[in-house]
């Protein structure tokens, strides 16, 4: 009979996965947002606010995961 031994060990993908969750899409939503402030200003501040409100509630419930 073979035993599976399940060990904790290098948890740096997961890690940086949780983070590139945390941090790209409210990045991606500013860049987007400043790229056309010139054209649609309200678009982009829409944009902007949805990148804030993300990046509040990331940090919010994944940084709470992460401790």
């Amino acid at each position: 009979m073979t035993t599976l031994i399940v060990e904790g060990g290098n948890y740096l993908g997961i890690f940086l996965l949780v983070l590139a969750i945390m941090f790209l899409p409210p990045l991606i939503l500013l860049i987007i947002g400043l790229a056309i402030r010139a054209k649609n200003r309200k678009t982009s501040k829409i944009l902007m606010i949805l990148a804030a409100v993300y990046l509040l509630i990331s940090l919010g419930i994944c940084g709470s995961m992460m401790i």
